[in-house]
């Protein structure tokens, strides 16, 4: 049950989210992620507005909304409300998907389409988190580790880009150099550095890699900075709504649409993260912090088609900075937030952390995008890949990076084919969400049995699981193992429900399926705060917090199963569990 039992510590998280680092600590990290994210939640609406033609007005007051709504949502992350929120330090920004095609709606119909087509939009994000346990099968760790080792790959035009982004006439070394300089002093501080001066290793790059631009080659533009003002406030131009729905709002609509649920792929893959780098000991996927993370960020592009600016998505290079500093507290969401909202008011602020030089964002990016793919693969691995997932990952990633490269036919692919499929990102989740669905489909028929959630049920479930093994041939043993699992699994669920406080009645549906080499069985019951995964991870801890029968339940249950995934939403609780024919005893 190597499966069961991580083996990966979190060796450097000082503060888990529950806990409160030193209000000085919250409120430097805080700062140093905004660092990091403000110049890309101002670049989203400026490059939009700016091609588009759109006057200064509505540029100043689009820029000001982008910030104000990424802080709100950032907060909502952090601290939850109601379902909404993932209670992870998850920043939120302005989405870069967006751009290509709110330039398109600007340009066909002003601000006021652009509002309208990301309001309608927003609403489909909120759909999928409210019935993603219905979409388990299409929205799985794998989708999302695939899709968060691609992200590096859609990041590698911008970090080259921003690499050789210095002021023309500077000296050919410059840029080199003051890339070199940041990323060697972030390696070896985070290498050989230990507590307080770690935390500070991405700041202490940062402003290295200033110091070297400025003073040796003159690339840190300080003319901006001196001309902004200290206090400002943006400019009124809201746009409102078109509520003509003309044509240019239909032929736009699909691919806002098709974006928006991109962006969700992109939210499912951060939340996973999140929960991966957030804790000391490793910890089941919550599906329901996911769903919450998903309605927030629909919150967010409901705000922002409200306010009229581009839509916003999770900022992944938060989760990094959880991984590299050990730090993931939800205070310092909540800091994030505050300063999101407070540098609309300054830009004097905003002005200075944009002006940082194109290669110091560009080294501090690299380190960021490594353990980025490095979560991707962590999270296949936990899943556990057999030789159909390898293939699918293998195929989708690589196909993900041949178009994001144009290694494909680009001459087939233009228009809006080009702008479609240059996404690295898109490309790859619509690849692996394809095939998982064609493996799902022509897999073996799966065969199911709805039974009220009490002990009478178990003669059928029993006999339910004994007729699956004959029809599709299992072995003897490993029907009876199958068997076992299932007595097993229901006690548990049993015993779980026997802790509700409220009366509703619940229903179980047990889905079962395999072949000769693999069983599947899949529990469906309402949720419960108790995660059947987490327990089995710590069965060898000498903590003992349930019942003897419930422990000698789930050490039976490690004992017959090759695996077990507890996902948990919101009204739902699945339950997966594999079973093999060759399983070492």
């Amino acid at each position: 049950m190597a499966s069961t039992q991580p083996t990966e510590d979190r060796r450097h998280v000082r503060f888990e989210p529950d806990e409160r680092p030193p209000g000085a600590l919250g409120l430097g990290l805080g700062l140093q992620l905004a660092m990091l994210a403000v110049p890309s939640i101002v670049l989203g609406p400026t490059i939009m507005i700016t091609l588009a033609g759109e006057s200064d007005a509505y540029l100043s007051w689009a820029v000001g909304a982008a910030l104000g709504i990424s802080g709100i949502t950032t907060v909502v992350q952090a601290v939850g409300v109601g379902r909404i929120g993932a209670r992870y330090v998850l920043l939120m920004g302005s989405s870069s998907a967006f751009i290509a095609i709110c330039i398109a709606a600007l340009e066909q119909g002003g601000p006021s389409l652009l509002a309208t087509l990301v309001v309608v939009s927003s609403l489909f994000q909120f759909v999928l988190a409210a019935k993603l346990s219905l979409l388990r099968r299409i929205f799985t760790p794998t989708v999302a580790g695939t899709v968060l080792m691609l992200i590096p790959v859609t990041l590698a035009p911008v970090i080259l880009r921003k690499l050789a982004d210095v002021p023309e006439g500077a000296a050919p070394a410059a840029a080199p150099v003051v890339a070199g300089g940041t990323l060697l002093v972030i390696t070896l501080m985070v290498l050989r550095s230990s507590g307080a001066l770690r935390l500070w290793a991405p700041a202490i790059g940062i402003v290295t890699g200033c110091a070297i631009g400025g003073l040796a080659f003159g690339i840190y533009d300080t003319a901006g900075v001196r001309e902004a003002a200290w206090i400002g406030l943006p400019q009124f131009a809201w746009p409102g709504f078109d509520f003509g729905f003309g044509p240019e709002f239909w032929a736009l609509l699909p691919a806002f649409v098709m974006l928006t649920l991109v962006g969700a792929m992109d939210t499912l893959g951060d939340s996973i993260a999140i929960q991966r780098a957030s804790w000391r000991k490793p910890r089941a996927i919550d599906f329901r912090s996911i769903q919450g993370a998903m309605s927030a960020d629909g919150v967010g592009n409901l705000l922002s088609g409200l306010a009229g600016t581009v839509p916003n998505t999770t900022y992944a290079t938060g989760i990094a900075i959880v991984e590299l500093t050990g730090v993931a507290a939800r205070a310092v969401g909540v800091f994030v937030g505050v300063i999101f909202v407070g540098l609309a008011f300054i830009p004097k602020f905003m002005a200075a952390l944009i002006a940082i030089p194109g290669p110091v964002v560009a080294a501090y990016y690299l380190v960021l995008v490594a353990l980025l793919f490095i979560f991707g693969v962590k999270i296949l691995m936990h899943e556990g890949l057999d030789y159909r997932r390898g293939l699918i990952v293998g195929v989708a990633f690589w196909l993900g990076v041949a178009f994001q490269l144009d290694w494909i036919f680009p001459e087939y692919f233009q228009g809006s084919w080009s702008e479609l499929l240059g996404n690295g990102m898109t490309v790859g989740g619509a690849i692996v969400i394809a095939l998982t669905l064609f493996e799902e489909l022509t897999g073996p028929r799966r065969r199911r049995l709805r039974v009220p959630l009490n002990a009478d049920a178990y003669r059928k479930v029993d006999a339910f699981l004994t007729g699956v093994g004959e029809r599709g041939r299992w072995p003897g043993e490993m029907v009876e193992r199958v068997r076992a699992v299932g007595e097993e699994t229901l006690l548990l669920l049993i015993r779980q429900d026997d802790r509700r406080t409220d009366d509703d009645e619940r229903d179980l549906l047990l889905i079962g399926h395999g072949d000769r080499e693999e069983a599947v069985l899949e529990f469906v019951a309402a949720t419960d705060a108790t995660n059947l995964e987490d327990q089995l991870a710590v069965l060898g801890e000498p903590a003992a917090g349930g019942p003897v029968e419930e422990e000698v339940s789930l050490r039976l249950l490690r004992h017959y199963a090759s695996s077990v995934r507890h996902h948990q939403y919101h009204d739902t609780d699945v339950v997966t569990v594999r079973v093999t024919a060759t399983q070492a005893r």
